[in-house]
């Protein structure tokens, strides 16, 4: 029989056993989309000007690379905003690259890019899409020549005006490869720096990705084009979306994609605040992430998109607990002195990394351990009849407790208190 195990020992990690190459010795960045493709969800509201500064400095400070400031072909009140987010980028000389999508269509979008960029004196890549999926071919009656010309004249307009562009193929899971290699060949003579493949509807497995991505891979070698570019940008209609982003950096994609809270059209894109959270988790990821709930809840507020409270790290109950059983366990973690393991002790996220903490309520489910800890927490009195009578109140409740609730428990305890230590009274002696 073991001894009880050392502190250095006290997660043993099966993640790490016999694991691929570790995404720390990857080079990849993240490019943000929640202010285009996070903003196309028909839910969303778009965010105040103001909301959208606050978050470009945000997206900063968390060490995202790109963003995607919108779309230039949607009108002049978009463009506008587009060129704010520009300045401000300028102006505080943030480190972030900025981008914006554009069909294949030189009148209004790729025209409006580089005016855009002409007009604010900051350079701008162009992310220029076409459907290339044989549905989408059916359904817009593209024959492939139309669409290589098409690209070609529209990665040459962007060069010759300035812009950098990466090349994007919508649903290229669903694309054939013989329409890829076309494709792919003609806007890397264009002049593309940069291939970018979608999951536009959320079709792709794992297993999927790989072959896409070795495909690709050997397209580029092929070519004489190794150094081209590759970027990932994922959709969650299967629930795929983070461990296909996942594995895309393992793979050695070079720039992957994502959107707060996941937001996006139909079921959203890959939830970038996740992807962050795992990345850093594993080692991958060496900025600061401890306004990364910010970051989330300001989306939130900015987009009336909700949080849904059992989100992973910025969902109300993710670091919540109410059950005796876990209570105790953080409690007898703290009482070692150690905070740093009383946060992983019933977590696999340590709140504190993200700057968050662990919260213990009352409610039917508990016992002494969280009422001792919820009235110690806020310095109040925890002698043991205070203790039971709250957890009285609580075995009677069909839900945690309310603040107010507790509070009633203990008022209601510190006047009894108060009148014992009074003394017994006396009836006045009326008229005497």
């Amino acid at each position: 029989m073991r001894s009880r195990p050392r502190k250095s020992e006290v997660v043993y990690d099966w993640n790490a056993l016999e694991a691929p190459p570790a995404l720390a010795e990857r080079r990849f960045t993240l490019l943000d989309e929640t202010l285009r493709d996070g903003c196309q969800s028909p839910s969303v509201r778009e965010p105040a000007l103001d909301d959208k500064l606050r978050l470009l400095h945000l997206m900063d400070q968390l060490g995202v690379a790109r963003l995607d400031v919108g779309l230039p072909g949607a009108g002049p009140r978009a463009r506008a905003d587009m060129a704010e987010l520009l300045k401000e980028i300028a102006r505080a000389r943030l480190k972030l690259d900025a981008m914006v999508a554009c069909r294949t269509v030189i009148e209004p979008d790729l025209a409006g890019a580089a005016e855009l960029s002409q007009r604010t004196g900051v350079p701008l890549t162009v992310y220029a899409f076409i459907g290339s999926s044989p549905i989408r071919q059916w359904a817009e009656d593209w024959p492939l020549e139309f669409m290589v010309k098409q690209s070609l004249d529209a990665v040459r307009f962007a060069v010759r005006e300035g812009l950098r562009v990466v090349y994007v193929t919508e649903d290229t899971t669903r694309s054939h490869p013989h329409t890829l290699d076309a494709l792919f060949r003609a806007a890397i003579d264009a002049g593309a720096e940069g291939l970018c493949l979608c999951d536009t509807v959320g079709h792709a497995t794992p297993d999927g990705l790989a072959r896409l991505y070795q495909f690709t891979r050997d397209l580029l070698r092929g070519h004489g084009a190794e150094h081209v570019t590759l970027d990932w940008h994922g959709h969650n209609d299967r629930g795929l979306a983070l461990p296909l982003a996942l594995r895309a950096a393992e793979l050695g994609f070079d720039r992957i994609h994502g959107c707060a809270l996941g937001i996006g059209e139909r079921v959203g894109n890959t939830a970038l605040d996740l992807l962050i959270l795992n990345l850093k988790l594993l080692g991958a990821w060496p900025h600061d992430t401890r306004r990364l709930v910010e970051y989330v809840r300001l989306t939130s507020r900015a987009t009336g998109v909700p949080i849904p409270v059992n989100y992973p790290l910025s969902g109300a109950d993710a670091f919540r607990t109410a059950t005796g059983v876990h209570a105790a366990a953080i409690v007898k973690a703290l009482a070692k002195g150690d905070e740093a393991l009383a946060d992983r002790v019933y977590s696999a996220v340590p709140a504190g990394l993200f700057g968050r903490e662990q919260e213990i309520e009352v409610g039917p489910m508990s016992g002494l351990s969280n009422v001792r800890y919820w009235l110690l927490h806020r310095r109040l009195p925890t002698a043991e009849p205070l203790l039971r009578a709250v957890l009285e109140r609580a075995k009677r409740s069909d839900r945690v407790l309310a603040e107010e609730e507790i509070r009633e428990v203990v008022d209601a305890f510190r006047a009894v208190q108060a009148r014992r230590r009074a003394g017994p009274t006396h009836p006045s002696h009326a008229g005497a």
